[in-house]
């Protein structure tokens, strides 16, 4: 689960989005792009990947382990074994994947990639924070196989890629031949798709022929509609990789027994929807408004915010590729600013006064943190840092300063 790959493949996702989306925009004037979804979705990616910083280095570790200690064979690595690996890897992914829809416990997390009601490459980014903690134990008969470690992270940053490019309507159909073997963008189309007859189809991550062998493939025939059965409804980053969790206390609530609560957990979410009125007979219905969840943003807000895209993007780069020179204290530190920063933005694009409080919160502790840092990792840079951040924290400030007076106007005026 090293990250380092997504760390490099980060140029390639910002610009093959701007291309889909210049090529929507040419096609069907942005139709399948909505700046708040976009952004929400890239922003959750953001924060999923400040946390696999964190966590890889345990993971890989325990990955080492069970392999060092517990392997019934050893596989040297080679090209062949990275290959079996691939394979190997793909059809574990297929069974976690699929338990993921079945079982609340691991839906609770991959809610998180189907709540988007749009379907684009930004979709691909949209991933659980903490996902990857749940489901890495289901990989682990991987190392007791004779996998190593080199051959198991060639495999997963793979097919963790390949799946990037699926996430997309610019892309009508692959040849047949493809089709048949290979997962493609109108196969995982179904696959986020809410239409009745789509539901629970599809969960393959590069080879499709796991679904058609264990009989849960379905080919795209008509238009698929997008989202979750039960609408989020709202922007926030945090809120998207919660909510389902917050959903299965509330249910428990309804459940007499301790055996009842527990099994709550392993049951589906259909269960789940039942216990809460979601649905009414227990089947997944789709339930997805017509009219999709949207907010209005000002253009000098939206500018502002793909600055601060921009310059997050960068960060967690940057963030990504230095944390393990970074102390304890300033990987939490800087994975608590950038989980701030995706939240503020919600609050941004959901239009609630309190962004501006986290905003001028969020520059107070960065600053000086940052300029602490390079000062006692960077020295080379800190006589550039320092005079740079002082003079963004006055422009920073200006424009907080003159959006509360634009603010303020607007409330007398009405």
């Amino acid at each position: 689960m090293n990250p380092n790959y997504i760390l490099f493949a980060i140029p390639i996702f910002l610009i093959t989005i701007f291309g889909e989306l210049l090529h929507n925009y040419i096609k069907q004037g942005g139709k399948d792009f909505n700046f708040e979804d976009s952004i929400t979705n890239l922003n959750i990616g953001i924060g999923s990947q400040a946390i696999g910083a964190i966590t890889k280095a345990f993971l890989l570790m325990l990955y080492f382990w069970c392999y060092e200690n517990y392997r019934l064979f050893t596989i040297d690595f080679s090209w062949y074994s990275v290959l079996i690996a691939i394979v190997v890897f793909d059809y574990i992914f297929y069974w976690a994947h699929r338990w993921g829809h079945e079982w609340n416990i691991f839906w609770g997390a991959h809610i998180v990639h189907h709540q988007s009601e749009e379907y684009n490459l930004t979709v691909a980014l949209r991933q659980s924070w903490f996902h990857n903690l749940i489901a890495f134990p289901l990989f682990l008969p991987m190392p007791f196989l004779g996998i190593d470690p080199l051959s198991f992270g060639a495999a997963a940053g793979l097919v963790t890629l390949y799946q990037y490019w699926i996430h997309t309507k610019a892309i009508d159909r692959m040849p047949k031949w493809f089709e048949y073997i290979f997962n493609s963008p109108a196969h995982h189309r179904v696959h986020h798709a809410t239409n009745q007859q789509y539901l629970d189809h599809n969960y393959a991550a590069t080879f499709i022929i796991w679904d058609r062998i264990h009989g849960t493939f379905i080919d795209e025939e008509e238009e698929c509609v997008y989202g979750i059965t039960t609408p989020l409804k709202s922007w926030n980053t945090v809120w998207a990789n919660f909510h389902f969790y917050v959903e299965m206390w509330q249910g428990s609530k309804q459940l007499k027994t301790v055996r009842e609560k527990l099994a709550l957990i392993f049951r589906g979410p259909e269960y789940l929807g039942k216990l809460l009125g979601q649905v009414s007979d227990g089947s997944k219905k789709m339930t997805t408004a017509a009219k999709k969840y949207a907010t209005e943003t000002p253009l000098h807000l939206k500018i502002y915010v793909s600055l601060q895209f921009l310059l997050l993007t960068y960060f967690l780069a940057a963030y990504m590729g230095q944390i393990e020179n970074l102390t304890m204290f300033y990987q939490l530190a800087f994975f608590f600013l950038i989980c701030l920063s995706t939240l503020s933005v919600s609050g941004i694009l959901e239009n609630k006064p309190w962004f501006y409080i986290v905003e001028i919160a969020r520059f107070l502790m960065f600053v000086p943190i940052y300029n602490l840092c390079y000062r006692n990792y960077f020295a080379d840079w800190y006589d550039y840092t320092l005079p740079f951040s002082i003079v963004i924290s006055a422009l920073f400030t200006g424009w907080m300063l003159v959006d509360l007076l634009y603010l303020r106007r607007l409330r007398v005026a009405h």
